[in-house]
């Protein structure tokens, strides 16, 4: 582990971010009169202060542990260097949907807010307690009520499924009606079916998280074709079986890979009218602006086994052009941040790698302890949720 830095770059803007210093509002308007350098220099002052006194001013603020909720303060370590997702919070624009909504139930969106505000404009450097925001997520699944150690991916799931439910743009969702769009071309009614998702789930988490999957399932025997479009909030790859490394490309490979349905698995032909022996493949239909990738580290059956495989994981220009189902060039990706577990399933213990949206630095979130890393210490074996981000380039 690095050793603790004593100093932080601070970076100046060379505008005042009102927004993001709700103090700097409430001087400006008190001093009204005041000259437009003496106002910069009184910003500079409190901004420069701010930060010696403080590492948070950046961001970099650890999470008590409050009980074996190491699995919480990685995922949030990880969603709060989410750069949308963190200045959604930061400028209160969720207040905005949460508002239209008019919902009853807005507290477990209201307390991720204000947690997420704590962590970046927090005076002090002491670590902060997400003990308001573990009340409200309890509340929305009680799986996670006590203090039992759980899996980080499966409470990220329910996390953004919780805030997605209260800034959902949709108030009154439409009636599921049956429409046939099996004679359009495929994009086509990739298009059309995401267009009825979103008549359901429209939110600023589905803006940045959600992507569509397209399911090709081939007839053996008549070679008819039939696709099916279905959102996804991330993608769960199994490690491929080998010695040594195996890489990201080849987990994701495996993933999206033909597979022969038969026997008992034989679907019915929407031709044959009878079932037959097909062929089942994946590939990605849109491209999401997060894509958050899961690895397959614990089996399904047995939850006491883990694979511990190095997974070589790039940090730049992940390129997932092969796997689209159209000519895509919004495909290219960087990473961001990495949920770790380390350990076994018996007696484990999470962690997050970030990297800092602002100075664009890596650091180690070990519950309450913050510390610098190289980005050369990013890829580990202990790797469990890796989270990327849309390049600038290929963003639509």
């Amino acid at each position: 582990m690095p050793s603790m830095r004593q100093s932080y770059t601070v970076t100046v803007p060379e505008e005042p971010p009102a927004a993001a210093f709700p103090f700097l509002k409430q001087e400006m308007r008190r001093k009204g009169s005041m000259s437009g350098s003496v106002l910069v220099s009184t910003f500079v002052g409190l901004l420069i202060n701010q930060a010696k006194n403080s590492k948070s001013a950046q961001g970099l603020v650890g999470l008590k542990n409050l009980g074996n909720t190491c699995f919480m303060n990685s995922i949030l370590q990880c969603l709060s260097n989410t750069q949308s997702l963190r200045d959604y919070c930061l400028h209160n624009s969720h207040r905005r949907d949460l508002n239209n909504n008019s919902r009853t139930n807005t507290a477990l969106m209201e307390e991720f807010a204000k947690l997420i505000q704590t962590m970046w404009t927090s005076s002090s450097s002491e670590a902060v307690s997400p003990s308001e925001f573990k009340t409200q997520i309890q509340r929305y699944a009680p799986r996670f009520v006590g203090y039992n150690q759980q899996d980080a991916q499966e409470f990220l799931r329910f996390l953004l499924d919780g805030l997605h439910n209260e800034v959902n743009r949709v108030t009154v969702r439409p009636r599921g009606t049956v429409e046939d769009f099996d004679h359009l071309p495929d994009e086509e009614k990739g298009k059309k079916m995401w267009s009825k998702y979103l008549e359901r789930e429209d939110s600023k988490i589905v803006d940045l998280f959600v992507g569509q999957l397209k399911s090709s399932l081939t007839c053996s025997h008549c070679g008819f074709c039939s696709t099916v479009f279905d959102p996804f909030w991330d993608l769960s790859l199994p490690i491929t079986k080998g010695y040594g490394e195996v890489s990201l490309m080849d987990c994701v490979r495996l993933f999206t890979k033909e597979d022969v349905l038969d026997g008992d698995e034989k679907p019915t032909c929407y031709r044959c009218k009878a079932r037959r022996r097909c062929t089942k493949k994946f590939t990605i239909q849109k491209f999401p602006k997060i894509l958050v990738l899961h690895l397959k580290r614990f089996s399904e059956a047995r939850r006491t086994s883990k694979l511990s495989t190095f997974v070589n994981f790039p940090m730049k220009d992940l390129d997932l052009r092969e796997f689209a189902s159209e000519n895509s060039t919004n495909a290219v990706y960087n990473l961001y941040a990495v949920s770790n577990h380390s350990g076994t399933t018996m007696g484990g213990h999470y962690t997050a790698y970030c990297r800092n949206p602002s100075s664009g630095e890596w650091y180690t979130f070990n519950d309450s302890r913050v510390t610098p890393m190289s980005s050369s210490q990013v890829r580990s074996s202990d790797a469990y949720v890796l989270f990327y981000e849309l390049a600038t380039s290929s963003r639509m």
